[in-house]
């Protein structure tokens, strides 16, 4: 089974650790400016620029211009599809599972 492009493009955001920080500083602090996402990111503002159009690209951020500067906000829509499509793998590999404890049991009767 092929994943829809849609959650290839999500975890290959969410693969990398200063992206994922970037996502969970969003979803605890709220809207904020590159500047004070850097402040709390290991990483420069160039590379939260950086981090940020991935996640954009991936539906998980968006931005607001405010002034001179832009604010960044987390959309969790993709992270509910994500969510979705992981119970679903998941409900496959359990249903799996007990179909092998079923034949195991026969093995042993």
């Amino acid at each position: 089974m092929n994943p829809p492009a849609g959650p290839v493009r999500l975890f290959t955001a969410l693969g990398n650790d200063h992206r994922l920080a970037i996502v969970e500083s969003l979803s605890e602090h709220g809207p904020q400016s590159i500047t004070a996402l850097a402040q709390r990111a290991p990483v420069t503002r160039q590379a939260v620029r950086k981090h940020l159009a991935v996640l954009e690209t991936a539906g998980l951020a968006t931005s607001e211009r405010h002034g001179r500067e832009r604010i960044w906000r987390l959309q969790p829509g993709p992270l509910a599809s994500a969510h979705t499509y992981l119970d679903q793998i998941s409900r496959r590999w359990d249903a799996a599972l007990e179909r092998l404890e079923a034949h195991l049991e026969k093995g042993h009767a």
